[in-house]
């Protein structure tokens, strides 16, 4: 195992699998180290997320607790090696928080099989045009530095890539009303960032859903929140709640079934892809 370090989401994904099928083991730390043969800090570490673990090391483990389900096994060893592997997104760690890092990596791993999205004020980052990111960068002065607006907006059209690759990520988006409407930009840019959005939606991909102001209370009144799903390791789903200088990633089962009911909820009360489709291009003449 390699030295410790700061925990990362994707450590902390892997320490958590690995304490699961040991505890389903019934097997105490103590009696894990002596079978495979590690230290007791070397393995709580792990189970922590605080060592980063080569993929010897989780295949090893995974025979000793008997994980003989091979997308599982794959998926492991996947989080393990990429956990080593750098991004493209690596490059801008000058100018991106690491919690921003962190949610690249996990939204571009190949395992993951989709993103979960509300908006209320904000179109998501994986649908915005050039000119509308440059908008929200520009006007919230702690984003970013004069010399970082052309860097941020270059990370988040790079990041979507991930919708048009090969095995495209699977995007649900349900954005407030008020996102539409709200003239970021000026009238020109948020006319082709709708007319973009209203292209996008088409896509067998991606599902958007607008919920209309004329909704009243809704289920999402606390505020934006993304869920990153993984199938392989659907109990490994992580939702991030964005803050103004870093993100809450929340990890915890029971407060993950928290979002998805209030996910569930939303979209129940959103108009329909198609109704939602016709509306943006609606707002988009509005525009003109």
């Amino acid at each position: 195992m390699a030295k410790a370090s700061v925990p990362t989401v994707r450590s902390r994904r892997l320490g958590t699998a690995l304490r699961r099928f040991r505890e389903q083991k019934s097997l105490t730390l103590e009696a894990a180290c002596a079978g495979l043969e590690r230290s007791l800090s070397s393995l709580s570490k792990a189970e922590n997320g605080r060592t980063k673990l080569y993929s010897r090391d989780v295949r090893g483990m995974l025979d000793f607790y008997g994980v003989t389900d091979e997308r599982v096994r794959e998926g492991l060893v996947t989080l393990a090696r990429d956990s080593h592997k750098r991004g493209w997104w690596d490059h801008y760690g000058d100018v991106l928080k690491s919690s921003y890092l962190d949610f690249i990596s996990l939204e571009a791993d190949a395992s993951a099989a989709a993103v979960r999205t509300f908006e209320t004020v904000l179109i998501p980052g994986l649908l915005q045009t050039p000119d509308y990111a440059r908008a929200i960068i520009n006007a919230i002065p702690t984003l970013a530095g004069p010399l970082d607006v052309d860097q941020l907006v270059a990370v988040r059209m790079a990041r979507q890539e991930v919708l048009t690759r090969e095995s495209p990520l699977r995007l649900w988006a349900i954005l407030d009303e008020a996102a539409l409407r709200r003239q970021t930009g000026g009238r020109d840019t948020m006319r082709a960032q709708l007319r973009h959005l209203a292209d996008t939606s088409t896509a067998e991909n991606i599902i958007i859903q607008v919920l209309p102001c004329a909704t009243g209370a809704h289920a999402g009144l606390t505020g934006p929140f993304t869920i990153l799903e993984f199938p392989v390791l659907a109990d490994l789903d992580v939702v991030l709640v964005e803050t103004l200088t870093s993100g809450l990633y929340i990890e915890s089962e029971d407060e993950i079934r928290r979002y998805n009911l209030v996910f569930n909820h939303l979209r129940m009360s959103a108009l329909s892809r198609e109704d939602s489709h016709r509306l943006i291009n609606q707002i988009a003449k509005e525009q003109q």
